[in-house]
């Protein structure tokens, strides 16, 4: 991800929050190896106490790279490495807070850690990088190695082992811990390279309509009272009940892709920041009530791909997740596809949440079709019927071992009892897109 040089933006703070980052909602609870040893006579506690105490004391402050046990929001004790410290102060007394990362999990959960949420009895020295991944490597076994790329740098398949390191060091401490948007506040998840004055901000203010974006409260109250935008600034294509689709053009709303795709890099590890947002169509998906359409989610679209692409990115934020909305945004994706008499696929490389939306997406999709045929179909009828690209298809059906290789053909296998099993196994569609509700003209017949 460059540095590219960003336009002024219409808001601009003043000050930034004081107060520190970290988990508030983890319970202070004190932790050590005494509490639970058995009393000794005479003075070996005591003794004991002044030698944890120095050897405390001798380890602190941690450095960067150390492995520890970290106590997380469930209460249990996780282990963590050390990506970046602080130095901070409470009630005029100097301390240090950490940055982790808890090894057992994905980025997106990283966050600023005090020093009573660390066992240090349990503190491992800080061990040379290269040396542990070549020792690493030796011992994994093929199903552990993949279960580590899967989770760690799953998004990346096109880095290589230098420029994947040269990306994690680049973004490995969130720059924005929280940001308010509507009625909801929402924990980041990955960096975000916002504009330098933004630095020092832990939290930020956004226009749910606009999306402009401010440090303080008080600036987005002022705001507010003078934007006159009830959803985003686009041709609405979609209306179904209380949910709308807004096409946002990048080149006419310049400053509403760019901030959009500021914000979708907080929950995106892997998104390149694009700037040039000329290129790309934003259909932003939007719960509607009397206040406005409030966004739920989005993807974007190149205007012109020669790949095929028919989506470039998609993000359904925090709150609204796990309600269908990401199924919905990959359905609709497709119907535009359909429209414009064109197979589509996403851009790879597809994030770990994408990559299982689309999987069940074209499950779904592909079986329920199998089910209802009758006599045989061939691969590139399907795809004319679902606008999914060949290739998706192949891959989906011989992953669910529905596809033979016979005498220089794929034959597909459709056993209804098999069916049913995947289909089940594939779980909810999720909300349904009524393309006779879809009112939208492709863009190059727009030009």
């Amino acid at each position: 991800m460059g540095s590219i040089e960003t336009p002024p933006l219409t808001e601009n703070g003043t000050s930034a929050p004081t107060s520190a980052g970290g988990n508030s909602n983890v319970e202070q609870e004190s932790h050590s190896a005494i509490d639970e040893m058995p009393s000794l006579p005479g003075n070996t506690v005591s003794i004991e106490t002044d030698g944890l105490k120095e050897r405390r004391g001798s380890s602190l402050p941690l450095e960067v790279g150390t492995r520890v046990m970290c106590r997380w929001r469930d209460g249990k004790y996780h282990p963590v490495k050390v990506i970046e410290r602080r130095k901070v102060s409470y009630s005029g007394v100097s301390d240090y807070e950490y940055y982790v990362h808890y090894t057992e999990f994905n980025r997106r959960l990283d966050e600023w850690v005090k020093l009573d949420q660390l066992d240090l009895d349990s503190v491992e020295a800080v061990v040379d990088e290269k040396v542990e991944d070549k020792v690493t490597s030796l011992k994994m076994t093929r199903h552990q190695k993949r279960k580590i790329d899967e989770t760690h740098v799953e998004g990346h398949e096109e880095l290589d082992a230098a420029s994947l390191r040269e990306h994690e060091e680049f973004t490995k401490v969130k720059n924005i811990a929280t940001m308010e948007l509507g009625k909801y506040e929402i924990e980041t998840w990955y960096f975000s390279p916002f504009p330098p004055e933004y630095n020092d901000c832990l939290k930020l203010y956004f226009c749910e309509f606009c999306l402009n974006f401010m440090k303080r409260k008080e600036q987005l109250q002022r705001h507010m009272r003078k934007c006159d935008l009830k959803h985003p600034p686009g041709d609405e294509i979609y209306r179904s009940g209380t949910l709308s689709m807004f096409e946002v053009d990048g080149k006419r709303n310049k400053v509403y892709g760019q901030n959009l795709c500021y914000l979708a890099k907080l929950f995106l590890d892997h998104k390149t920041l694009y700037y040039d947002v000329d290129l790309f169509l934003f259909y932003v998906l939007c719960e509607c009530d009397d206040r406005g359409c409030h966004m739920v989610g989005y993807f974007s679209k190149e205007k012109h791909s020669e790949e095929s692409y028919n989506l470039a990115c998609i993000l359904t934020l925090p709150p609204y997740q796990r309600k269908g909305y990401g199924k919905f945004l990959i359905a609709f994706s497709y119907e535009l596809s359909k429209k414009e008499g064109k197979v589509g696929t996403p851009e790879r490389p597809l994030s770990d949440l994408g990559l299982v939306s689309y999987r069940g997406y074209w499950t779904r999709v592909l079986l329920d079709i199998l089910k209802k045929h009758k006599g045989n179909i061939s691969i590139k009828e399907l795809s004319d019927m679902t606008a999914i690209k060949v290739e998706d298809i192949l891959t989906t059906l011989q992953s669910l071992e529905l596809i033979q290789y016979r005498k220089g053909q794929h034959v597909i296998c459709a056993d209804p009892k098999v069916l049913d099993r995947h289909l089940k196994a594939a779980g909810r569609g999720g909300l349904d897109v009524d393309a006779s509700k879809l009112i939208w003209t492709p863009y190059k017949e727009q030009s």
